[in-house]
């Protein structure tokens, strides 16, 4: 059973409970909008937690459950109203080749359009797979296509934005073996979108492109912010749990954060930090300062287990302790604070939307 830290009077705080309830999940959760597999925290339910966007995990052991409209421990109100994200109306569309909308793009909690443009990665043989990864999965079941082309994306984004009123999207894409590592592909569904939506806020995200140039060129194009994902900023780690992707050098993130600082601005830029993949919590938060003082948002994020992931279906490794999400999510909150970064204060993408993660109810 999870026991949340104590608020005022020995109560549960929101903060808290929105940490335990990312590892614990919620039992029974009725969601309309969710994901299975890919290549991020998945498998869950998209709700507003007292009318904040969340992804929880479903899970049927969780001691969190809903009933009336609220979240219960154990059957005890936490104080923390809870409604399911309907389902959009964009979903019922479908392109003129007969291409669910749903298939090139996804809602995410409430007010996000996200969509993989490229769903196959270069690094998905299991010798170099990222364990925490299943982008390819959700291609395997059906639910997804390979490619999106440019002109799909900014159909589906028109669509969601006029029925279902989206504010921001998000746009990653599997790694290609390219020196552009899938981001000019990224550019040009930008780019399109752009065309249909002038003033949508747009994020990309890719690995560090080897040619520094194509970070502006995905500003050109007309993203706003950026991700570039590391996970984890230690080495033993990178190379246990990404072997293909930790052959890219820590120097050469670094390379790439700087200038998309330099491009996108100073709060512009974020990665995400996975806790629950072997490193202590100091080191963690060592690794978030770090990215904080180049002006890069670390998005503290639990590893989920995930089925169709290595680490699940192989490895077997749990969700990480809420002792120790809670302990890293509360002391880089302290410092994005101190620093004067808010994810809220994105254009757009994973830090702006915050529903993966319990910073923003740190107020951060």
């Amino acid at each position: 059973m999870t026991t949340p830290c104590g608020g005022p009077g020995g109560a549960p705080s929101r903060a808290s409970t929105r940490v335990d309830v990312a590892i614990s999940g919620i039992r029974l959760l009725d969601a309309p909008v969710g994901r299975r597999a890919g290549a991020g925290p998945s498998d869950d339910g998209h709700v507003l937690l007292d009318g904040v966007g969340a992804a929880i995990p479903v899970n049927p052991l969780s001691p969190f459950t809903v009933s009336r409209g609220r979240l219960l421990l154990d059957g005890a109100d936490t104080g923390l109203g809870i409604e399911a994200v309907k389902r959009p109306r964009f979903y019922d569309l479908v392109t003129q080749d007969g291409t669910p909308y749903e298939q090139i793009a996804r809602l995410h909690s409430s007010n996000v359009l996200a969509t993989t443009v490229v769903q196959t990665c270069v690094r998905y043989d299991e010798s170099e797979r990222c364990r925490f990864c299943a982008i390819e999965e959700s291609l395997r079941q059906g639910s997804t296509v390979a490619v999106k082309s440019p002109a799909q994306v900014a159909e589906v984004a028109l669509a969601a934005h006029d029925l279902d009123g989206i504010t921001q999207m998000v746009m990653t894409t599997g790694t290609s073996n390219g020196r552009d590592r899938g981001a000019t592909h990224l550019a040009r569904c930008v780019r399109a979108v752009r065309e249909v939506l002038p003033d949508l806020p747009i994020q990309v995200q890719c690995e560090p492109p080897a040619d520094l140039r194509t970070i502006t060129d995905l500003w050109a194009a007309g993203a706003r912010s950026i991700g570039i994902h590391v996970e984890s900023m230690d080495e033993d780690v990178r190379r246990r749990w990404m072997p293909g992707k930790s052959t890219v050098p820590l120097d050469e993130y670094r390379a790439a954060w700087r200038e998309a600082v330099r491009v996108f601005g100073w709060n512009q830029v974020s990665t995400y930090l996975l806790v629950g993949l072997g490193e202590s919590a100091d080191d963690l938060v060592a690794g978030a300062q770090e990215l904080i003082e180049m002006g890069v948002y670390p998005f503290v994020v639990p590893f989920r287990p995930l089925a169709g992931t290595l680490a699940t279906d192989v490895d077997r490794v749990p969700a990480p302790d809420a002792d120790v999400l809670r302990d890293v999510t509360e002391r880089v909150a302290a410092s994005l604070r101190a620093a004067g970064m808010h994810g809220a204060g994105q254009a757009a993408g994973c830090a702006a939307c915050g529903a993966c993660s319990a910073l923003q109810s740190e107020g951060a």
